[in-house]
């Protein structure tokens, strides 16, 4: 197994790079506390280019398909026999965006003692504990998720592939595109993709590093999925060169503990393991396999965002059978920080999630505007962080009214911030900077505790 060239820049990832080296810590634009408004406009942190593009921008502009991928999707789609596709493209999308985690037998027996309890509050002399007994059960069953396994046959796969391929893509793509932004001389030679589906992260991985990947490993359990992936990459047909080479499918993980890829990514696959047993040895195998970067997908639901989370405290807290590779782990993206997920602690818990638009497969039913993929991904990284600062992330759409901006802020210590931007109070380049800026960039700020002292802070005081 080859792997790419050395993990030195996984050392100064809190850093943006300009032309040969990191910019330093001192170079930051402002700092975000209201009554301040310091630029360090000698920093020319822009290189003169437009505050437009200035280096937190992180946001894809409209994803496309490879227009191989997409014409091979059509293609298999008209040969197959699978009837009412539009009703069960739509049935299966509104299923897997409801989906919920399954519950756990220590759960479901602490709601079987709360509602037995319940009931013998109130007896029933005429009940006997047969009867008790049968009415839990009901009960539990009218006020319990029943998680289901998806068993993907060939005509479900091909299903999935209509209602999922071009949407993953995108948000697969975004994941890349925020590693080659930020580390642009990251170039990965092995992938392996688990639960890899219809394949779009093998496509998505082609289009974003395709000059220095060489291998590529497809894990799924199902069969049909397989098929399915490998007739995509020969443009629909059982036969011919595949459009992506170096790809290689199995139905299980490579055993050898010692085998590891620069990139592994699981992308919708977590949420299909029935419990969080399972969900947590796949975890860990997954890190034990990764070199330098895992990458983990869900649906920005709160079930989404819930599953990555304990993947995240898993990696980062919990410690590995074998240990082959002792280097830590630390999150790259979308956290500025290793600290608890403020989103889950908030009063009202919300989703952290991210939109990418796309313009989807154009299928014969389906509506040819853009559309937008919500999701929630955590980008977990070996090595160390920098010591120098992390930016913010911005958390929801930015609101632009007349002379401030509206920033919703992931901070690097830990904490959700509201911020208003304005000119007047945070400096001309800050406030230009926000207003440009969009769901899921980093705004390029740092908080007061990162700032160095002034001389005139630490001279005595006169006498």
């Amino acid at each position: 197994m080859v792997a790419a060239s050395g993990p030195r820049y996984l050392l100064t990832l809190g850093g943006w790079r300009r032309g040969r080296g990191v910019v330093p810590q001192s170079r930051a634009l402002a700092i975000l506390v209201p009554g301040v408004s310091q630029v360090d406009n000698k920093s020319d942190f822009l290189e003169k280019k437009p505050h437009r593009q200035h280096p937190g921008i992180l946001q894809l502009p409209h994803v496309r398909l490879p227009q191989a991928l997409a014409n091979a999707a059509q293609l298999l789609l008209l040969e197959s026999s699978v009837s009412n596709v539009e009703k069960q493209v739509q049935a299966l999308t509104n299923y897997l965006w409801s989906r919920h985690l399954p519950v756990e037998p220590e759960e479901l027996q602490r709601r079987a003692m709360h509602l037995e309890k319940k009931f013998l509050e109130n007896p029933d002399p005429t009940q006997a504990e047969e009867k008790l007994h049968g009415a839990v059960l009901s009960a539990l069953r009218r006020t319990t998720y029943h998680w289901q396994e998806l068993r993907y046959n060939e005509k479900l796969s091909l299903v999935y592939m209509a209602a999922r391929l071009d949407g993953g893509f995108a948000a697969v793509s975004r994941a890349f595109h925020e590693i080659r932004a930020r580390i642009p001389e990251f170039q990965p030679q092995t992938l392996m993709d688990f639960g890899s589906g219809t394949g779009s992260v093998t496509w998505a991985a082609h289009n974003t590093w395709g000059q220095s990947l060489r291998e590529y490993m497809c894990v799924d359990s199902s069969a049909a999925m397989l098929d399915l992936a490998e007739r995509l990459l020969k443009g629909g047909s059982e036969s011919g060169e595949p459009y992506v080479p170096g790809v290689f499918f199995r139905q299980f993980l490579p055993v050898s503990p010692k085998v590891q890829f620069d990139v592994v990514v699981s992308a919708f696959s977590l949420s299909e393991l029935p419990s969080k047993a399972d969900c947590t040895e796949v975890v860990q195998t997954l890190w034990r396999k990764t070199s330098h970067f895992l990458i983990l997908v869900e649906n920005g639901t709160k079930a989404g965002h819930h599953l990555l989370m304990d993947a995240r405290d898993l990696v980062l807290k919990g410690k590995e059978k074998s240990p082959l590779d002792p280097r830590p782990g630390f999150v790259f993206a979308p956290c500025p920080h290793e600290l608890p997920c403020p989103q889950l602690t908030a009063s009202k818990p919300l989703a952290c999630s991210f939109s990418q638009a796309y313009h989807p497969i154009p299928f014969s039913w389906m509506n040819k505007k853009p559309k937008e993929e919500k999701f929630s991904l955590v980008i977990l990284a070996r090595g160390s962080p920098e010591e120098a600062h992390r930016w913010p992330r911005i958390t929801q759409p930015v609101l632009k009214r007349p002379r401030h901006v509206h920033c919703h802020l992931c901070c690097p210590d830990g904490h959700m911030q509201h911020a208003v931007i304005t000119a007047r109070r945070h400096g001309r380049d800050l406030y230009r900077c926000a207003r440009v800026s969009s769901w899921g960039d980093l705004l390029p700020v740092i908080t007061p505790s990162d700032v160095p002292p002034s001389p005139a802070q630490n001279d005595p005081p006169e006498g």
